[in-house]
């Protein structure tokens, strides 16, 4: 080849890689995928501007009902182009500057043209620790991974400014507004003396379907309620939403029972309930016009942000589902059933995102049909992302995991390319509320910690880090972030890890408690931590320190039995309305034979009579056969984790105990 001989190479703008500087191309001559920075861009020119779908239209196109989670990442299309780019192309010259595109297209399916100069396509990364070694995409069905994309891919806007830049966002503002008008949800008037309106903001969100595209721009307008006054703008507040536990309790019985599961959301779910108070809102931004400057919107219907908003939209809600035959749990009311026969539908809702499943098809078709007739509904298929959890499927299981979520944490911590810890917290560490500098911003801290408590919701393993860190929210100090960051930095070595329901098994109650006697150094008071298993399938933990001290290791672990006693009562009874008859009695293990020694005994001694209410919680699930204890030896007591920060090998064995899955994980 002659020095002056053209060098670049024809290649595909992909995306950004993740944790990484530079742009994820596809060289067109190699089918190779790398990263780099030696682009020029042709924005003229797209190759692959056909859907990904339209490429294979011949190829067969019969998928299994649940895919299995195996395959790539990047599109199939990619990895034998039909199409060329036409030439001729400029190429780049070795050592020309890059330069910033005027418009980056940020949807999966557009593929830009761009030239590559060879001396970068071998090193696909500047950072010591790249993202690609802890996080891969090579066990996913193209149907998932697409899905996985593309939610990955979109960014939504934090601001109005922002927002109003882009034209989908404009529509769907719009949209709303036209909503709330039809609705009449408010009413423009000057403000009355003696009242004071509430802010209002916009928050922006993208729903999607299940194959991953696009449902709609969703903007909604949302009242600033925490400027609301008690007795003024609002009387009554509390409103049910579905706990977590039963979520993941649902997970696991459909998983084992093969129902098929669903996802709908309710548009504008808040502006169905009624407005009983006098409340007075500021006008929209972008609603403002130069004369109603000096309005402001009184609300005769509820809305979001509002603190009786949630209220109001259940209320109707369960009244609506209720006349359709369905029965509201008593132990969880965001749960609802319905037997007709052998047909047996449930409806789990969480504010505006409901599920639904069940044994019968035709019943849910039904139960949508009828929804839809009452409130502005839609269908997003097979459940797939719910409350920031990312659901896959397969013939063997199901999977949760809070990858995207995850990674959000890292990259706002600026840690994508940190080097992974092997536990989420030292082994001997002690944080104290005194000991450290201040820091200048705690909000940081506060943010971090927040964010990771929504994390547990599919990473048991660290709930007792979490646990500690967020006891220093008042005051938080250069050790309490450094603990942050240490934990963050383990979430790096596993971002997809999450929790597996599998398909095959029995549904029967095991539950694991343990307790750290007198292991808060400042207050003494011991910590509690159990966890509870349906078959093979994780679906409650907790820890928490407990309310008094305890005078002996007796006493916390008996303490702890009691806790997990009072879980595992509840979980029957949920079972009970998910038509699981669970006729055997919950095991229950404990490393303590003092305390089972106690729970046994009928008969109380001097050091257990302060514990008297406790003892009787215990005995009389016992008694009854709900419960039966059994020991078990600390090394595989898996409720260990839950009480304090543990060794690598410790840790690592317990976890594999767990039922945890990574189908991220590189292979």
């Amino acid at each position: 080849m002659h020095k002056f001989d053209q060098r670049a190479h024809r290649c595909i703008f992909v995306g950004y890689p993740l944790g990484q500087k530079g742009y994820r191309v596809y060289d067109l001559s190699t089918h190779k995928f790398f990263s780099t920075l030696d682009v020029v861009f042709y924005e003229q020119i797209f190759p692959f501007h056909i859907h990904p779908r339209e490429l294979h239209q011949d190829e067969p196109t019969t998928e299994p009902r649940t895919e299995p989670i195996t395959d790539s990442i990047e599109p199939t299309t990619l990895d034998h182009p039909t199409d060329q780019p036409p030439s001729p192309i400029p190429y780049l010259r070795r050592g020309e500057r890059v330069k910033q595109p005027n418009t980056m297209l940020r949807d999966f399916h557009l593929y830009n043209m761009a030239m590559v100069a060879p001396s970068q396509s071998s090193s696909p990364s500047g950072t010591r620790h790249p993202l690609p070694r802890y996080l891969s995409y090579a066990q996913l069905s193209p149907n998932y991974r697409s899905f996985i994309c593309n939610i990955t891919t979109l960014v939504e806007p934090v601001t109005y400014e922002q927002a109003v830049l882009d034209p989908n966002w404009q529509k769907a503002m719009a949209a709303e507004l036209s909503a709330l008008e039809q609705n009449q949800t408010w009413t423009l008037t000057s403000l009355p003396t003696g009242h004071r309106p509430i802010g209002c903001k916009w928050v922006y969100k993208i729903k999607y379907n299940s194959d991953g595209t696009v449902e709609r721009y969703k903007a909604r307008l949302v009242a600033k309620g925490f400027t609301q006054r008690e007795g003024i703008d609002y009387t009554e507040t509390f409103a049910p939403v579905a706990k977590l536990t039963t979520v993941r309790c649902l997970l696991a019985v459909a998983a084992v029972r093969n129902w098929s599961l669903h996802q709908m959301d309710v548009q504008n779910a808040f502006l169905h309930g009624d407005l009983l108070e006098e409340v007075y809102m500021q006008l929209p931004p972008g609603f403002r016009r130069q004369e109603e400057k000096s309005m402001v919107c009184r609300l005769n219907k509820s809305l979001y942000g509002l603190k009786q908003a949630s209220r109001s939209w259940f209320h109707k809600f369960s009244t609506a589902i209720q006349e359709d035959g369905f029965h509201q749990s008593r132990v969880d009311y965001s749960l609802f059933t319905k037997v007709s026969g052998d047909s047996f539908t449930v409806v789990l809702i969480y504010v505006d995102d409901m599920i639904i499943t069940g044994n019968d098809n035709n019943a849910i078709s039904a139960l949508k049909n009828s929804l839809r007739t009452k409130f502005r509904i839609k269908d997003l298929g097979q459940l797939r992302y719910f409350l920031g959890v990312e659901v896959a499927r397969s013939t063997d299981g199901i999977s949760v995991s809070q990858r995207k979520y995850a990674l959000d944490i890292l990259d706002e911590a600026g840690l994508l390319g940190a080097k992974p810890s092997p536990t989420p917290m030292e082994e001997n560490i002690k944080l104290l509320p005194t000991e450290g500098d201040l820091l200048k911003n705690p909000s940081t801290y506060r943010r971090l910690v927040g964010r990771l408590i929504y994390l547990t919701i599919t990473r048991p393993e660290i709930t007792y880090s979490v646990h500690i860190l967020s006891q220093f929210m008042q005051e938080p100090r250069k050790p309490h972030l450094d603990a942050v960051h240490h934990l963050l930095r383990y979430l790096k070595g596993a971002p997809g890890q999450g929790l597996y329901f599998p398909a095959k098994g029995n549904l029967l109650l095991t539950g694991f408690c343990d307790a750290d006697w007198a292991r808060c150094s400042v207050t003494r008071r011991s910590v509690t931590g159990y966890c509870v298993f349906l078959g093979g399938a994780l679906i409650s933990w907790r820890t928490k320190k407990q309310t008094t001290v305890s005078r002996s290791s007796a006493e916390s672990e008996y303490r702890a039995m009691a806790s997990i006693t009072c879980e595992l009562t509840w979980l029957k009874y949920l079972l009970h309305d998910l038509r699981i008859e669970h006729s055997q009695p919950a095991k229950l293990f404990c490393d303590s034979q003092a305390a089972l020694h106690i729970a046994a005994n009928s008969v109380y001694h001097e050091r257990t009579k302060h514990i008297e209410i406790d003892c009787h919680v215990i005995r009389e699930r016992i008694q009854s056969g709900d419960i039966v204890t059994a020991h078990v030896s600390s090394a595989c007591q898996l409720a260990d984790m839950f009480t304090k920060p543990l060794g690598q090998p410790t840790f690592r064995s317990l976890l594999s105990k767990f039922g945890v899955l990574d189908i991220h994980a590189p292979t």
